[in-house]
């Protein structure tokens, strides 16, 4: 059995997530910073935390970069949920990708975002070779995602 990865936020990222959190839901996205909103696999209720929404190759997708994360466990349950900015929601549904089609995707959230999450990646960057990225793959969850803009 393989063995979960997920690293806990400590104190800084904390209080990183709660402004940057704030921030998207005024409006102001940082980077493509979105609200994610998905029922609680167990209790039912709405569940939020900041994610940053990847565009590639005219597909959108969430990357977990700290692994099996409680919106990642609740995400699989669901299978669809909420992105905010401001007023401005999408309803989506998601489907999680096999490890094999993750490599190029790591790439470009790496190459976007190193500069926030590059910490729970071990080293591995966006230079990094398809080899170390098909090696890590198993360790992030990545959720295609399908939208549809609400009022």
């Amino acid at each position: 059995m393989n063995k979960i990865h997920y690293v806990q936020p400590g104190g800084a990222a904390a209080v990183f997530n709660r402004v940057v959190a704030g921030l998207t839901k005024v409006g102001v996205s940082l980077w493509g910073s979105r609200v994610l909103s998905v029922r609680g696999r167990k209790s039912g209720q709405w569940r939020s935390v900041p994610v940053n929404l990847l565009t590639f190759d005219g597909e959108r997708y969430l990357v977990a970069p700290r692994g099996e994360t409680q919106w990642v466990r609740n995400l699989r349950a669901a299978g669809d949920g909420l992105l905010r900015v401001g007023r401005r929601g999408e309803e989506f549904t998601a489907a999680e990708l096999a490890d094999d089609a993750k490599p190029a995707i790591l790439r470009a959230y790496l190459k976007r975002w190193k500069w926030e999450v590059g910490v729970f990646f071990d080293g591995v960057d966006a230079g990094a070779t398809d080899a170390d990225l098909r090696r890590i793959a198993p360790r992030y969850p990545i959720f295609r995602i399908a939208t549809g803009t609400l009022s």
